[in-house]
């Protein structure tokens, strides 16, 4: 894969739906093992209650290792408008659509056999299924779909969104969902 076939798939993502998206070398990507203590915290309730997040998603320093295994990431993101920094429906409505376009990229980038190996990361925990199977003790329903956050991953958004050319916050009464693509070429 040369340089055009990797701006191909910025342009790829963009054509499904993302506001920005950018082909950065995984070398650029900064990782903390302190996202795992956010985790611990369980401000969003996955904790313990998702397979792809921790603590079921895998040790924070293996997960790192696993990430840096790989030659690039295209990250991309979605913005939303909400209608203030309280509008939790519209941040839900902008999470759904991210979701979504999570879904289209995949199926776009599983169809081609260029890249021997990849790894998705999205946004929040594994929403492949409305309900994950570990809240009822059951084994993941999904395993070839089901995708950890960028923040599982020991990912820090915030400095990934400036490696790749992007805000992270885009302006007033919005909400920016960042997702990856993980590949070898």
């Amino acid at each position: 894969m040369d340089r055009d076939s990797l701006h191909e798939l910025s342009e790829l993502a963009v054509s499904l739906g993302a506001f920005k998206a950018s082909v950065i070398p995984v070398s650029d990507v900064e990782t903390d093992v302190y996202f795992r203590e956010l985790c611990r915290k369980n401000v969003c309730g996955n904790y313990g209650n998702n397979w792809m997040c921790p603590p079921d998603a895998g040790d924070i320093d293996e997960l790192i290792r696993q990430l840096n295994s790989y030659e690039y990431m295209l990250v991309y993101q979605s913005v939303g408008e909400i209608e203030d920094s309280y509008d939790f429906e519209g941040m839900m409505t902008a999470a759904a659509a991210h979701r979504d376009l999570m879904e289209r990229v995949r199926g776009a980038v599983d169809l081609r056999d260029d890249i021997p190996r990849l790894l998705y990361l999205g946004a929040g925990g594994c929403s492949v299924c409305k309900a994950c199977a570990k809240k009822t003790g059951e084994p993941c329903r999904h395993p070839e779909r089901a995708t950890a956050s960028l923040e599982t991953y020991g990912v820090n958004v915030s400095r990934l969104a400036a490696a790749a050319g992007m805000n992270y916050i885009n302006g007033q009464n919005t909400v920016t969902y960042f997702a990856a693509v993980v590949f070898d070429v």
